[in-house]
């Protein structure tokens, strides 16, 4: 199992290397979910995502989560095929968790260099933390 520490990366970028991963067949771990980062600024990140959220109703959805570990796999999930088989064994082999669980506590983290904060070029960014607190999320 691959383990990588979301601290510090853009969530875009990691989803969508992860998912590629996913489809070739790895089992892949994130943990410090609540710490990767989603550029734009922080306004215009806080409401776009209540609106995503407010979206539906609590009968007929759509649902959307609140809490990051949730938001992260949801993520990953829109960049996969999820409604096929090859999709949904994907999603089986992805693990995500907020902060590093005791089972993985000595694993080696891995990072992805192309989602890393240095290719950002401006300094307006959130974290997914920040946003699920926003959203009402309790971790």
């Amino acid at each position: 199992m691959m383990v990588i520490d979301a601290d510090g990366l853009i969530m875009g970028r990691l989803a969508s290397t992860v998912a590629k991963r996913l489809l070739a067949g790895e089992e892949i771990g994130i943990v410090n979910a609540e710490k990767a980062v989603i550029s734009g600024s922080k306004v215009t990140t806080f409401e776009e995502y209540k609106e995503i959220r407010n979206m539906g109703t609590r009968e007929f959805g759509p649902y959307f989560p609140k809490r990051p570990e949730r938001i992260l796999k949801r993520t990953v999930r829109g960049m996969l095929p999820y409604k096929r088989l090859r999709g949904k064994d994907a999603m089986a082999r992805l693990k995500i968790h907020v902060g590093i669980p005791s089972e993985l506590k000595g694993e080696k983290l891995i990072t992805v260099e192309n989602a890393s904060m240095n290719r950002l070029s401006s300094n307006k960014y959130v974290r997914l933390g920040d946003v699920s607190k926003h959203l009402g999320a309790k971790f």
